[in-house]
């Protein structure tokens, strides 16, 4: 049985929920996506250089300069904005529609960074007492380009949950009535864009840990009606990993600290992803008894 304010999160989506429709809009998506990262490359050659260009280049898989994160960051501009123009022009239906009520999104946002905020402070705080960390960025570079880092976080998660919990969910969901559908498909998807081979023997384990999530925030937007909570939570759980602490070998160019380990560690790395799991969970229950 779904909530009736997913019900209501739904409704616009009924209008033209033909999967053709769907398919073609993730093809416009996906276009845009790639157009805008291929102005972007296009744009940073004169920047660089042809000395630098091709080394810069090949350091955006593992980013470890803030120049190179910050610039992965910010091609999630054309995944936001691929979203925003298929919903309209495939669908006739406003963008905001996306979101569900303004209200509700904006009330279920702020109220996922109060709840949320304090608790991954203190997660901070005692995986930093466990675990000896090892600087990254110097704390003056590191607070110079934060404001901009926090800015494309939310730009970067914010693209992720319109598509995924906005798009996906909500057109599969007003053409299909089976959970599996509707809810697992966009995890699914969500989670092997993820994959990250450079993981070696814990790849399956860090796929394990985005998926419970993909499936927590699919779970709370169903409940709340809106992308507020999600947004939230997903804003907050980046900016802990992408300027707080990551784990080396990854994205780690805007970090203020890296773990000693990286996802190759056979031992720590399933130890980390694992507690992370544990702590993905019990943030969906904090937040599903907020709603």
């Amino acid at each position: 049985m779904r909530s009736p304010l997913f019900e209501a999160f739904v409704e616009p989506a009924r209008l033209y929920p033909e999967l053709w429709r769907l398919l073609l809009g993730l093809g416009v998506v996906a276009l845009i996506y790639a157009g805008c990262f291929a102005l972007m490359l296009v744009a940073a050659y004169p920047v660089l250089g042809p000395l630098n260009y091709f080394g810069w280049l090949q350091g955006l898989t593992a980013p470890t300069a803030p120049g190179q994160t910050l610039f992965v960051l910010a091609t999630f501009l054309g995944m936001g904005l691929g979203v925003l123009i298929a919903t309209p022009a495939l669908h006739y239906r406003e963008p905001g529609s996306l979101f569900g009520p303004l209200r509700d999104t904006a009330r279920g946002f702020f109220t996922a960074l109060g709840a949320l905020v304090p608790v991954y402070a203190l997660l901070l705080f005692v995986s930093g007492a466990l675990i000896p960390l090892e600087g990254n960025l110097p704390l003056g570079d590191w607070a110079r380009v934060l404001p901009l880092a926090l800015g494309l976080v939310l730009i970067q998660t914010g693209s992720e949950e319109l598509l995924f919990r906005g798009y996906l969910q909500q057109q599969l969901a007003a053409r299909f009535a089976w959970r599996a559908v509707w809810m697992g498909l966009p995890a699914l998807i969500f989670t092997a864009l993820h994959f990250n081979p450079m993981a070696g023997g814990t790849a399956w384990v860090v796929l394990v840990a985005i998926l419970v999530f993909a499936l927590a925030a699919a779970d709370l937007t169903e409940r709340s009606g809106s992308l507020g909570f999600a947004m939230g939570w997903h804003f907050i759980n980046n900016c802990s990993s992408l300027l707080f602490v990551s784990v080396k070998g990854t994205i780690t160019g805007l970090a203020l600290y890296v773990t000693p380990f990286d996802l190759t560690d056979g031992a720590m790395a399933p130890l980390a992803l694992g507690l992370d799991i544990l702590v993905i969970l019990a943030m969906w229950r904090l937040l599903r008894a907020l709603i």
